[in-house]
């Protein structure tokens, strides 16, 4: 009797503690994910803290590098950067046969720079390279081309390569400028325009681009115009182009910096009203401060921002930061003190 009591309450005591196991186990799953919740926020909270101290150091970072880069370009208003030579250097220059590209061609030449001379006028394109031997300079060579024809550009560039080697510096140049009302162009008018101030650039930069990036070094130089950066009246497709340089050139620069060990530079310049012939009827309220630039000075300061590896410079150069400064403010300012001025061009 005993026994068997003894027997009853031992297996009773199992079972309680069966019992007991098996309603502890949900407690001690629920606490299992309980605990592991926990972790895993504990994981995020860290992980945040860690992307914002990140991100903080990453904004101190770049509020060093905007003094510093403010400090430098304030600096190289008064200092500017040393020009590098330009001797040996294979340079194209487009509309080379007259105006602004004449200059370019016969000014890189007198640095000892060989040039590549680029016009659709024959009998011009010609003409600058007589100049540029019977002064002694490096040696020039003419090429006929029409800019506005991809295929055109890419067999002479073929051809360039063959014959002279690989081009080292381009000098986008070729350009036309009709002045009227945007009303008074014709659809054949407005795609030269662009065929010849835009198209052209991109046709010469994509058939000689690989080249330098083969070479890992290069400079690529566009001509575009103070048009190019303020709307002027009876020039709304002229400065619709020149806008496009700059944003081609802009564009440019930033996807060249993603190639690694890369030294292909740009630089854009924007002349105020040079006297080329092209500017028929300009309109200068202060001369004495707004001069119209020769030729000569556009070159000579086209060469320079190139040898000094700038960005984007204006002829003169106060007109950019003026211009900087306007875009900050009002449109209605801005237009007020273009009035004021009273400069641009004329209709034809």
């Amino acid at each position: 009797m005993y026994l068997s009591s003894s027997f009853n309450g031992h297996n009773q005591n199992i079972l309680h503690s069966v019992a007991h196991r098996d309603r502890s186990l949900p407690n001690l799953i629920r606490m299992a994910k309980h605990t592991k919740a926990v972790h895993k926020q504990e994981i995020s909270a860290f992980v945040q803290a860690r992307t914002v101290l990140q991100i903080i150091g990453e904004i101190l970072l770049l509020l060093l590098k905007l003094a510093y880069f403010n400090i430098e370009s304030i600096y190289r208003i008064f200092v500017p950067a040393t020009e590098v030579s330009v001797k040996g250097e294979v340079v194209l220059v487009t509309g080379a046969g007259h105006g602004i590209g004449k200059q370019i061609a016969l000014q890189y030449a007198s640095h000892g720079a060989t040039v590549v001379a680029w016009d659709i006028n024959e009998a011009n394109n010609i003409q600058t390279i007589k100049e540029i031997e019977k002064k002694g300079y490096s040696k020039a060579y003419s090429y006929i081309c029409d800019v506005a024809s991809r295929e055109n550009v890419f067999e002479t560039v073929k051809q360039v390569e063959k014959e002279v080697g690989d081009i080292s510096i381009i000098v986008n140049n070729a350009g036309i400028m009709p002045c009227h009302k945007l009303l008074d162009h014709t659809k054949e008018e407005i795609e030269r325009i662009f065929n010849i101030n835009v198209f052209a650039h991109l046709w010469i930069i994509q058939a000689i681009l690989p080249s330098m990036l083969k070479n890992k070094r290069g400079h690529i130089v566009a001509l575009s115009s103070v048009a190019g950066i303020v709307g002027l009246e009876n020039l709304v497709p002229y400065c619709s182009s020149k806008f496009a340089v700059c944003g081609l050139m802009e564009a440019l620069y930033v996807e060249l910096s993603e190639y690694k060990n890369c030294n292909i530079k740009t630089t854009v310049l924007c002349p105020y009203i040079v006297d080329t012939g092209l500017c028929k009827k300009p309109k200068v309220r202060f001369e004495n401060t707004m001069q119209i630039v020769t030729p000569e000075d556009a070159a000579a300061a086209v060469i320079s921002a190139q040898r000094r590896s700038a960005r984007i410079e204006t002829i003169p150069g106060y007109l950019l930061y003026l211009q900087n400064s306007l875009r900050c403010a009002s449109a209605k300012f801005a237009l007020s003190f273009k009035s004021f001025l009273d400069t641009g061009i004329e209709a034809d």
